[in-house]
């Protein structure tokens, strides 16, 4: 199990932020089969009328993270969690592209769980993992393309840099068909407790198991 640390200044903000980490090995990365994008499709149909007269305050994840991010000292009206990005994406009757497997089953837990998730090509990642606050010298190209400088943001980093984020990851270690081994970082909501935290990562980790084949591990990082 790789190394994931939470950095002493988000404990300090926020002292029940937690992650969930989950480490894939041997896997298979292809196009979705068409069980995954049905039940993506459909999924997307369902939350599409049950947003028609909500607002993405009464989404309760989407509004606990806009919160920690505020707190982190992130604008969420600027820069939005990306649970939340595909929310609005959903709401405004635009179905999310198909990727490949490994993101389009990220997308869907996301939506799911209302919170963020970050996959990634665990053989690009160098050493231990810290999830802190952005620096000015944390810059990365994102898998949109742009010039992400993640100042003030909250991200993950590698001995390399900075190479992901609940806003946006980076190209640097995004995973593609190519990929063998991952690991996937869920941004937990701060008020769930461990066995609730638990029964998500189980879900999350067997499904993908079951599309991708091989193993995987998890692990709660609290603190």
């Amino acid at each position: 199990m790789i190394s994931v640390i939470i950095s002493p200044e988000i404990q300090k903000k926020i002292p029940d932020f937690k992650i969930g980490v989950i480490v894939y090995h041997d896997i298979v990365v292809n196009e979705s089969p068409q069980m995954l994008r049905g039940r993506l499709d459909y999924f997307q149909e369902e939350l599409a009328v049950r947003l028609e007269d909500k607002s993405y305050a009464d989404i309760p994840g989407l509004d606990e993270w806009r919160k920690t991010f505020k707190t982190l000292g992130t604008d969420p009206s600027r820069y939005r969690p990306s649970a939340e990005a595909l929310y609005r994406r959903v709401k405004k009757g635009n179905k999310l592209p198909g990727i490949h497997s490994a993101a389009d089953l990220n997308n869907y837990f996301s939506l799911k769980y209302e919170i963020p998730l970050g996959i990634y090509d665990r053989d690009q990642l160098d050493g231990p993992i810290e999830i802190r606050v952005g620096t000015e010298s944390d810059r990365y190209e994102g898998i949109n393309g742009r010039e992400m400088n993640m100042t003030g943001k909250p991200l993950s980093a590698d001995q390399t840099g900075a190479f992901g984020s609940p806003i946006v990851d980076s190209k640097r270690t995004m995973t593609t068909e190519n990929t063998k081994n991952a690991l996937q970082l869920v941004y937990l909501k701060p008020s769930m407790n461990k066995e609730e935290a638990g029964h998500l990562l189980q879900d999350v980790g067997q499904s993908f198991e079951q599309i991708h084949g091989g193993t995987h591990e998890t692990a709660f990082i609290h603190e």
